[in-house]
């Protein structure tokens, strides 16, 4: 009897150990119901031809054309001096646009005779420019051939008048993936249905069996219909499950209540401030402090603007804990930011943050820095601190997870610009309290609410949209430096201008500059990229500027491989007022508080995300003064890269941009693949386009959840959560 459910079947058992060991290292698929689950990329009709015109460079692609015209030239080579050597250049048209074929070598001859004028067939490779003009050099190719065709197997596999384009790789076609999917789709009738059937024939959904084959083998476009309506539902429904169970288990985690002291830390600090809260603070502040005062774990993503005062409301979140007893962490990505958010905070609570010392108010408490590189001595005496309790507040980037740091009673964990953390991290300072502490995340990174019920879907939401008052508009330009070389030399006199008016500003680069040139890369780039040059390099552009259009101005360098020391003592220049032009990577980009700079200039700014322009562009106008962001790019003005730094200039609204950004982007991206580690689940579910399935399917996963939480009578439903959260990608949403 066998064992094995043909969905779990080994690919090698089925398709043979070549084939198998391509699918599983290229395309990440392992057994039979993988495979089931890739997906057509997109289909061809037979009557149809692909869009040539709109082919993406240097991208894997599958085309289906006719041989419009097939040329074999001979000519003399090095290898072939006696004029021997050949080259075959087909081309092929859809109607839409032309495209280039080349053949060389011995791969000529068999082309040479099957690829004749009037012939149909799929064409795949990867589109290159060869003298201005697209081309694919020796493509993979296989002929259409007609249904009054004897080749029977042709016609199977390319049965209906639709054909599935699979993502493919080099080393395997659409045309061999799509076979090796006929092979399995019998084992489709045995896919176990994970939704229940109240709500699959509630909402009018095909059976998994159905849709499966639909999508492989669709006769018409209602098929493909069909089987996306109910694949969609599929992967929002199990995602959502998984993010229910973990809200629901966490709502059973035992936790510490924090309600703050009457007229204790918290109230002397609201007594001291010298502006009241905008409404915004005030309503996110109350959900944190009805969260902090429950009995089991807060789990809250705070997300706000630049500027919105995120930093003030987590304050007031962790006075509050103090208060109550306990202590609060602050987690930030890096030394810099740390080192900011100590200062500011230190700044902001005056003789409250020096509880015990002389001078300091009886009601306070003590502020501490701990980061990798402070020297021994300070470092001993911060853990000294907070193992006795006496420090109520730390800030730390990661050297706060380390086993050797521990806590007098942790109970709130801060985390900010979350993105920057893996899991691992946030879980290791988690398990730091002696109950499982409350959790507070904070990003600047406005996330569209789709996005955040699906990435952060265990995480309560709260949103800061509201800028406080004394804030200044930003104005953004784009400055095309190859068409309107004369458009740059103004930017660097507008930054000349803002210095004479008593301000500085930021040039943020790319890339740092000093890396070891490595002649395999310079020799690749050099052939593979001959349209790219490398990155602008702060410590090359700081060095012009000095000399050139900014000589006689006060100019520093800021990046990531500076010393900790150095770093802080350019950082603390610059918020003197000392240095009039900062010369940066993107280490600037989250948290640096500099009221005074006005200006930045944006070198290469299309080599940087959207989201990360709007980070950067943060920097600027966050004091009384108007802001100013110039975006300088050579990119060609048609090109996506400058429609994307036209979309930034045009609005300062994040959550706008957030979208733009999302639908530019693979929703990989923005499942945190990175942090994962394991591939994204989501094959046909848009995050951005089924808002609608996203939300109804929350609602639906919480209620399933609520009444069977082991989902003991939906085995087809745990079946699925097994698949789709393979161990990592489940340990990423548990430590989510």
């Amino acid at each position: 009897m066998d064992l094995v459910p043909a969905l779990e079947e080994p690919l090698k058992k089925v398709l043979g150990p070549a084939t198998a060991k391509v699918m599983a290292e290229h395309l990440g698929l392992h057994s039979v119901g993988d495979l089931l689950h890739h997906y057509p990329r997109r289909y061809e009709e037979r009557g149809q031809l692909t869009h040539l015109a709109d082919l993406p460079m240097d991208e894997h692609v599958t085309v289906v054309a006719q041989v419009a015209d097939a040329r074999l030239h001979t000519f003399a080579s090095a290898k072939a001096p006696r004029g021997k050597g050949q080259r075959l250049e087909v081309t092929i048209t859809d109607g839409s646009g032309r495209l280039q074929l080349v053949f060389f070598g011995h791969g000529v001859h068999k082309p040479h005779k099957e690829l004749l004028p009037g012939t149909r067939a799929m064409f795949a490779g990867k589109v290159s420019l060869f003298n201005r003009r697209l081309q694919l050099a020796h493509p993979a190719y296989e002929l259409l051939r007609g249904a009054d065709d004897d080749a029977a197997e042709a016609v199977e596999t390319w049965a209906g008048a639709l054909i599935p384009l699979y993502p493919a790789t080099a080393k395997l076609e659409s045309w061999k993936i799509g076979k090796a999917i006929q092979t399995v789709l019998p084992s489709a009738q045995e896919a176990v249905d994970p939704l229940p059937d109240s709500l699959r024939q509630g909402r009018g959904l095909v059976p998994l069996p159905e849709a499966l084959l639909k999508i492989h083998r669709p006769h018409t476009k209602a098929d493909i219909a069909d089987a996306h309506a109910r694949l969609k539902w599929d992967e929002a429904f199990v995602l959502q499950v998984a993010l229910a169970r973990r809200r629901h288990a966490d709502a059973q985690l035992p936790a510490v209540p924090r309600k703050p002291a009457p007229d204790g830390l918290l109230s002397a600090f609201d007594d001291r401030l010298p502006f009241t809260l905008t409404d915004g603070q005030q309503k996110v502040s109350k959900e944190i402090f009805d969260d902090l005062a429950t009995d089991h774990p807060m789990h809250r993503l705070l997300q706000g603007e630049v500027g919105s005062g995120k930093t003030m409301v987590a304050l007031r979140a962790m006075l509050a804990v103090v208060d109550a007893g306990g202590q609060a962490a602050m987690l930030a990505p890096t030394e810099v930011l740390a080192q900011q958010h100590h200062r500011s905070i230190v700044e902001m609570m005056g003789e409250l943050a020096e509880g015990g010392m002389l001078g300091g108010s009886e009601r306070g408490t003590k502020v501490v820095l701990l980061t990798g590189s402070m020297g021994t001595a300070a470092r001993r005496q911060a853990m000294l601190d907070l193992v006795t309790g006496e420090a109520g507040i730390v800030i730390g980037t990661h050297a706060l997870i380390e086993d050797k740091v521990q806590f007098h009673d942790l109970g709130l964990v801060v985390v900010d610009e979350q993105h920057r953390f893996g899991v691992e991290q946030r879980d290791a300072l988690r398990g730091k309290g002696k109950q499982p502490p409350h959790l507070l995340v904070m990003t600047a990174t406005p996330i569209p609410r789709t996005v955040a019920m699906t990435v952060f879907g265990d995480l309560e939401t709260s949103v800061l949209d509201q800028l406080p008052a004394g804030r200044s508009p930003i104005a953004s330009h784009v400055v095309p430096a190859a068409d309107k070389p004369h458009f740059l030399t103004r930017a660097w006199e507008r930054v000349r201008e803002e210095v004479e008016n008593g301000h500085q500003a930021y040039v943020v680069c790319p890339r740092i500059g000093d890396e070891e040139d490595d002649p395999k890369k310079a020799r690749k780039s050099a052939e593979d990229e001959a349209e790219k040059r490398p990155p602008l390099a702060v410590l090359d552009i700081a060095d012009q500027l000095a000399k050139g259009p900014l000589s006689g101005l006060r100019v520093e360098v800021l990046h990531g491989r500076m010393h900790p020391d150095d770093k802080d003592a350019v950082m603390r220049r610059f918020a003197a007022g000392e240095t009039h032009v900062l010369v940066a990577t993107t280490v600037i980009e989250v948290g640096v508080n500099v009221p005074n700079a006005t200006a930045m200039v944006i070198m290469d700014a299309d080599r940087f995300g959207v989201s990360q322009l709007h980070q950067l562009r943060g920097r600027v106008g966050r004091g009384s003064a108007a802001g100013l962001c110039l975006l300088v790019s050579e990119m060609p003005e048609a090109s996506p890269a400058r429609q994307r730094l036209n979309a930034v200039a045009s609005t300062l609204d994040g959550f706008e941009l957030s979208r733009i950004d999302l639908e530019q982007r693979r929703e990989g991206d923005v499942l945190g693949q990175a942090q994962s580690g394991a591939r994204t689940s989501l094959r046909v579910l848009a995050v951005i386009e089924d808002e609608e399935i996203i939300a109804e399917a929350r609602q639906e996963a919480t209620a399933v959840v609520e009444a069977d939480p082991e989902l003991t009578g939906l085995p087809g439903l745990r079946t699925a959560l097994d698949a789709l959260l393979d161990e990592e990608r489940e340990q990423y949403l548990e430590k989510g």
